[in-house]
């Protein structure tokens, strides 16, 4: 049976730099992004998120690579000379971000600015997000680990987005805890309460479901949908970008560049980073915890040791 998924409204945020950097502090090359970014480039995503715009106040620079501030000049000497239609992003964290100065979007290579916030911090999101549309730029905003909100809180924060300028707000599963009737939940309750605004999806694959949630936020009515290449991302990662393009049926879109950037960079990493589905993210995704002591446990010489990981997890609880 023939399936054609392809909605022009649809768009696409490449996060491999910025969600993929949670894993080895953004120590990326130059070579390494400027890849990245010439293949997104050529594949016709619309958007890639190159890092984060911190605070050297809570993320010290002697701790970190240059994509965890994501400075205007430092994006400047990546994109130099590459042929690109592909917008670019950057996150900041409501909860730790003080002292962000930005410049006006006309002086910045930045066109996208996404406030990542806890619902307990939404007025801080809500008064960056309006900062930065006074500045040009589109903002969007991501309510995180939402699987662990109350929803009468949830909503609330939603009511307050409602009348912000943010143009975007992405259901975010951040534990990767979310099935298909979560996903149908909460874009329709979003849907609801931010009447007139694009709903994004970003999605976590503790238990191998980002790609399938992902389909299923489009199929309700998402228009704004993330991933990553070969869904690197923080633990068990992100919905892979190229299952994706795959997926839309976009004419726009071609994958040969995902590919090969893939095959040439992405792979030979793997020996060197981990990332993707395994048995203690699935854990903490079926608990709805977040992935750090995951994170701990493969970092130890019990790093296979699943059942004792299973009891630890049920004692603290």
């Amino acid at each position: 049976m023939e399936r054609n998924m392809f909605r022009e409204e649809i768009k696409v945020l490449d996060c491999t730099i910025r969600d993929g950097g949670l894993i080895n502090n953004h120590y990326f090359t130059d070579e390494f992004v400027r890849a990245v970014y010439t293949a997104i480039s050529a594949s016709g995503v619309d958007y890639i998120e190159m890092g984060y715009r911190s605070s050297r106040q809570f993320a010290p620079q002697s701790e970190f690579g240059d994509w965890k501030y994501c400075d205007d000049d430092a994006i400047s000497k990546i994109i130099d000379g590459v042929e690109s239609n592909t917008k670019i992003s950057i996150m900041i964290d409501a909860h730790r971000v003080s002292d962000q100065e930005f410049r006006p979007v006309d002086q910045s290579p930045v066109d996208l600015i996404r406030v990542a916030t806890y619902v307990k911090d939404i007025d801080k999101a809500i008064a960056l997000a309006k900062m930065c549309d006074d500045l040009g730029y589109e903002t969007a905003v991501n309510i995180m680990a939402i699987s662990a909100e109350n929803q009468p809180d949830l909503v609330e924060a939603l009511d307050q987005l409602a009348s912000s300028p943010a143009e975007t707000v992405c259901v975010v599963d951040s534990y990767g805890n979310f099935f298909s009737e979560d996903v149908h939940k909460m874009v329709k309750l979003y849907m609801d309460h931010l009447p007139g605004k694009r709903i994004g999806m970003h999605c976590h694959n503790n238990q191998q479901l980002a790609f399938a949630n992902t389909i299923e936020g489009i199929r309700k009515g998402a228009n704004m949908v993330d991933g990553s290449l070969y869904g690197i991302g923080r633990g068990a990662g992100n919905c892979p970008l190229e299952l994706l393009v795959g997926f839309l049926k976009n004419p726009k879109f071609d994958i040969e560049p995902i590919l090969k950037v893939i095959q040439d960079y992405m792979i030979p990493m793997r020996d060197e980073i981990e990332w993707g589905y395994l048995i203690p993210y699935a854990i903490t995704g079926m608990l709805n915890q977040h992935p750090r002591s995951a994170i701990a446990m493969r970092k130890t010489a019990n790093k296979d040791k699943y059942a004792e990981f299973y009891n630890e997890i049920i004692d603290v609880e």
